[in-house]
């Protein structure tokens, strides 16, 4: 028999086998010896009283053992002679609008201005340590988008969108540890998502699909209001009838492409901060309020959400036992984000602490559908030049910040390319740098600890969503303006984050598909 049960452990507890075997036994009645397999289904870490515990869903077998199958990949057809879909851009949008294609019997064919992610990583180390930016390597273009190198979350509150459970099964499938399936804020880190990326695009050629790298799209063919074809910066031409467009949040050469051609797109509303850094060890002591969390309690993270002068200012991406990493998409501009290895075993974590945005504040860029995307750059670019133009940041101790001083000097941060101690109201407009300053007191009150002068205040985190939006037909997903164009994933506004973003390329793909087949 197999019986579900709900329960409340110690870390300890929750970590061995035998401790928990014993703990399921007190709590069901059921003999030790007559428990075969205890499995766990969901696993959450509930630290807001003085003893933290897990909270455990669990399938307990009695007198039967569990049969368990491998996850398995859908059946893909091989569909190299069959009718083309085109796919800008391969990231988690992108490559599982391909994986659908497949499953749907289309061919799908990815243009990706990006190297694959091996080849990219040689861009990345040029980028830390000799502050050279490939416009079309980076931290945000190539193979698997801007979470293959910037952790690998996959929480998503996203849960209307569509089927979560698909996206991380097929992640799986592939080859990411099955505690997605369990953890209620799962991770792959970005130690190990490129391999599975990898995998997803193999498979993708293995069926007939076609991936081109290195292949930046600079028009996209319109006549009479219908695609019909694509051209790339090499001179190529691609006869083209359907495009998902899923080039991401950073892809700004798209978003002018389309408005110079009189393609309806608006402005849309983003948040914009820093990137701050504390010792990890401090966070976990605020968090599990003791010195040490000890063996089997992973490094914590945190969320703070205030309403500061009528605005949010909320933490995000935050990154347990990470790091800050530069994520410039062109030379002239300073980016911050961060990601943590699968481990998160770094000393430091890191958060961006962002101010949300309205269409207002952006009206001295005009009324253009490019505003807040100018206003973003406007920002990025400032602090390169504080910064001392290179990809060092500008960045500020906490206290310093919201006391109005510069600070005398910086620690070394996980931030690779440096710092530069700089009083960060010549980089921010005033209203984004007194929210920060009044929020980061709140914050301090909230969690006891966090204000504090160790912590170091790197700018700007500007790239949490699309500063654009393509709108789209609701039912059908198409352009409300241009036939077989399909607006997908973050850099549309139709997602944030891995597993939105995936879902949103399925259904786009279905989408796409359904008015072929029409």
């Amino acid at each position: 028999m197999k019986y579900e049960y709900q329960l409340r452990v110690s870390p300890e507890q929750a970590a061995k086998e035998e401790l928990l075997l014993r703990e399921v036994s007190k709590h069901s009645g059921i003999s030790t010896k007559e428990i075969r397999h205890i499995e766990i289904l969901k696993r959450s870490i509930d630290a807001r009283q003085q003893s933290v515990k897990i909270n455990l869903k669990v399938d307990v077998y009695v007198n039967e053992s569990i049969k368990k199958t491998p996850l398995e990949l859908p059946h893909y057809p091989n569909v190299s002679d069959k009718e083309e879909v085109f796919i800008i851009g391969a990231g988690p949008a992108g490559l599982f609008a391909a994986l659908r294609c497949i499953e749907l019997g289309k061919k799908p064919v990815i243009i990706e201005r990006g190297k694959d992610v091996r080849n990219r990583r040689r861009d990345l180390k040029a980028l830390n340590i000799e502050h050279i930016v490939n416009e079309d390597s980076n931290y945000c273009f190539g193979e698997g988008g801007a979470g293959t190198y910037s952790d690998g979350k996959l929480y998503t509150r996203s849960k209307k969108r569509g089927d979560v459970n698909r996206v991380l099964k097929l992640l799986v499938a592939f080859g990411a540890t099955s505690e997605i399936l369990v953890d209620a804020h799962p991770h792959i880190g970005t130690n190990k998502l490129p391999a599975i990326i990898s995998g997803i695009r193999k498979k993708i050629i293995e069926m007939g699909g076609e991936v081109l790298f290195e292949t930046r799209v600079t028009d996209i063919l319109i006549v009479n209001n219908e695609i019909k074809g694509i051209k790339t910066l090499k001179g190529e031409h691609f006869n083209a009838k359907n495009i998902i467009l899923a080039t991401g949040h950073s892809a700004r050469d798209i978003f002018e492409l389309l408005h110079r051609k009189g393609i309806k797109i608006e402005a849309k509303p983003f948040a914009l901060g820093v990137r701050i850094e504390h010792p990890q060890q401090l966070i976990d002591k605020i968090q599990y309020k003791c010195d040490d969390r000890g063996e089997f309690l992973p490094p914590s993270p945190y969320s703070i959400v205030k309403q500061i002068g009528g605005r949010g200012m909320y933490s995000f991406c935050m990154c347990p036992g990470g790091v800050i990493a530069p994520c410039a998409t062109s030379p002239g501009e300073v980016v911050t984000n961060g990601w943590s290895p699968s481990k998160r075993d770094q000393p430091t974590s890191n958060s961006g602490i962002v101010v949300e945005l309205r269409l207002n504040d952006f009206k001295a860029f005009g009324d253009s559908p490019l505003a807040a995307m100018e206003f973003q750059k406007s920002i990025e670019q400032s602090a390169w030049v504080y910064g001392g133009e290179t990809q060092r940041v500008p960045a500020q101790r906490m206290v310093d910040f919201v006391e109005g001083r510069t600070s005398n000097n910086l620690p070394e941060t996980s931030y690779k390319p440096g710092v530069t101690s700089v009083d960060l109201k010549n980089v921010f407009p005033e209203f984004i740098h007194s929210t920060l300053q009044k929020g980061f007191k709140e914050f301090g009150k909230t969690m006891k600890g966090y204000f504090t002068n160790e912590a170091v205040l790197h700018a700007p985190e500007s790239r949490t969503s699309s500063p654009v939006r393509i709108p789209r037909d609701p039912k059908t997903l198409e352009h409300i303006q241009i036939k077989g164009l399909f607006p997908c994933g973050e850099g549309a506004g139709f997602a944030g984050g891995i597993i939105s973003a995936a879902i949103d390329g399925e259904k786009c793909a279905e989408s796409c598909i359904v008015l072929m087949n029409s």
